[in-house]
């Protein structure tokens, strides 16, 4: 059954960028007094790689924290929400939520997309990053406009864009946006919460394999303007 709970999300500000650009990079959209906790959170919640359902990356730390007050109010940023609403343009939830981490020497990944599930756009990702970010510790690469090139060549490394900032920035993209995470190689801390959002059509399949995915937390729904 559907979360009888939802929330009505604001206009963004500046739609056509966003859909042409396929992403947002939010400078500073959590407040810096949240983020000793945030850390906090993500230290206390890591997990070894072989006690998640499908066993993870080695070079990668997790951590197990959706069901966290704090981390669930991070998802429920007024500036992110709008933003996400916006790219899905429907009714839509929070699916899962959970802590990464490139460790020393690890973390690079080749150019790719997550994909949509449905239909182009039924799917944003966000990625909030608790410590700074740049490409001494693993930042994200994308490539800018890439989510509508079905003909985009994963080869051509030169478009790709490493993003760099501060502790509480958070980045939006859509899934179908070409992207990767970068090498660690200093080993400096980049804690992140790596976010879901689904439109309402992909309700019943989430729910079918949230337990493969080791979610706990029930979806958070909201309504974009539009709705």
């Amino acid at each position: 059954m559907i979360e009888k709970t939802q929330n009505d999300v604001a206009a963004y500000r500046n739609p056509e960028q966003l859909h042409h650009d396929g992403y947002v990079l939010l400078r500073g959209a959590i407040p810096m007094a949240w983020l000793d906790e945030l850390c906090r959170v993500f230290d206390d919640s890591v997990k070894p790689r072989d006690q998640w359902p499908v066993p993870r990356d080695a070079d990668w730390r997790h951590a197990l924290l959706d069901l966290s007050p704090s981390v669930q109010s991070v998802c429920c940023i007024p500036e992110l929400l709008a933003a996400v609403g916006s790219m899905i343009g429907e009714r839509f939830f929070l699916s899962q939520v959970e802590g990464r981490e490139p460790l020393a020497g690890g973390g690079h990944q080749g150019l790719h997309r997550d994909l949509s599930a449905e239909r182009p756009g039924d799917t944003v990702l966000a990625i909030a990053f608790l410590d700074d970010y740049g490409t001494e510790n693993g930042a994200t690469r994308i490539v800018p406009s890439s989510h509508r090139n079905s003909q985009f060549n994963f080869n051509e490394l030169s478009k790709a864009v490493q993003i760099s900032g501060c502790a509480g920035d958070i980045l939006v993209f859509d899934a179908d946006l070409v992207h990767a995470g970068s090498l660690n190689v200093t080993g400096a801390r980049r804690r992140s919460l790596l976010i879901c959002y689904f439109a309402e059509p992909l309700y019943s399949s989430h729910i079918k394999t949230a337990h493969l995915r080791n979610v706990r937390m029930e979806p958070l729904w909201f309504n974009p303007p539009s709705a």
